[in-house]
């Protein structure tokens, strides 16, 4: 029995570590889960406090399912509440979260994880009527060398992988590739369609498994398309910071009572989100690209129609 969990839980962290990182770990201790879901309601609360705006749709099964609406525009206009939602894996959903999520009024679901990561977490558990769209991105081959370092339950293997600073730019590659992939490009590209030209009331929610990296990138992106500064999307995109910390320390102590790794504070950069992980991708953006609209316009082939139509489905308020 102990043995199919350490292989379950090396499971669902390795599949985790390619690009989304780290899921929750289960806690078994009811004592422990009392006082864990305490700090990380503490941790949701002051992050909500310094956003202001920022609606986190509480569930048990996954921690960092946000409204992406609330901010303002250079131009004085606010992001409408209820249209589009960002999120971390919805495969562990109980009863009472696809409740929640139903309440939403969600249509439309995309998945940017890739299948091995899929195989390993699970499908999504969605509300009946929901479209589920598999848009999966590029790890870049991530997955299989983070299985190679923790499946080898090597100090070693996971220092020469992971330490010295070769997470950092494992991840610094990722986020590069946002821009230089066509593959990676397409999808991205196609949210920002259905979200600019799916019905009113068609709400859309697009994840990975933490919610941070794939999905932050399309949520800068979705932001910055609109009007929002960069320095309030920037926000947006390091909240996943507060917002996971609890359920990431759980993983890396999980990981370490199962004798998986010696060290687990190696995936602290794989677990968070880095201005510096952002700015590999804006960097790329600008040599590419000479800036957003280019990318916008060149890189993910949207039109200045679309464009509009993108603002006008999701801006009220102030001058257009």
């Amino acid at each position: 029995m102990r043995a199919t969990r350490i292989r379950r839980t090396a499971g669902a962290v390795i599949s985790a570590v390619a690009l989304g990182t780290l899921p929750s770990l289960a806690v078994t201790d009811a004592t422990a889960q009392t006082a864990a879901t305490a700090r990380r309601d503490a941790a949701t609360a002051a992050a909500d406090r310094r956003a202001g705006t920022v609606r986190h749709i509480a569930l048990q099964g996954a921690v960092n399912v946000r409204d992406l609406g609330g901010y303002r525009t250079e131009q004085g206009r606010q992001v409408r509440y209820g249209q589009v939602y960002r999120g971390d894996s919805l495969s562990e959903l109980t009863d009472s979260d696809v409740s929640t999520l139903a309440a939403l009024g969600l249509r439309t679901v995309v998945d940017f994880r890739v299948p091995l990561e899929v195989e390993h977490d699970g499908a999504d558990r969605l509300p009946e009527g929901v479209t589920l769209t598999s848009r999966s991105v590029n790890d870049l081959g991530l997955y299989a060398r983070t299985i190679e370092a923790i499946g080898s339950k090597d100090p070693v293997r996971q220092q020469e992988m992971l330490g010295d600073g070769n997470a950092e730019e494992l991840m610094r590659s990722i986020y590069r590739s946002f821009v230089t992939s066509p593959g990676n490009r397409s999808r991205f590209a196609a949210v920002l369609r259905d979200i600019a030209h799916r019905k009113q009331s068609a709400p859309l929610l697009y994840h990975c498994t933490s919610g941070k990296d794939r999905t932050g990138w399309m949520s800068y992106l979705l932001l910055r398309a609109v009007g929002v500064p960069s320095g309030t999307a920037t926000r947006d995109f390091l909240l996943s910071n507060d917002f996971r910390r609890e359920a990431d320390r759980r993983t890396r102590e999980g990981l370490r009572r199962a004798g998986l790794m010696e060290n687990p504070d190696l995936l602290v950069p794989l677990q968070e989100v880095r201005e510096d992980y952002l700015g590999a991708a804006l960097d790329q953006m600008d040599d590419d690209y000479g800036g957003l609209d280019g990318y916008l316009r060149e890189g993910l082939g949207l039109d200045t129609a679309t464009l509009a139509k993108l603002r006008a489905r999701l801006l009220r308020g102030g001058r257009a």
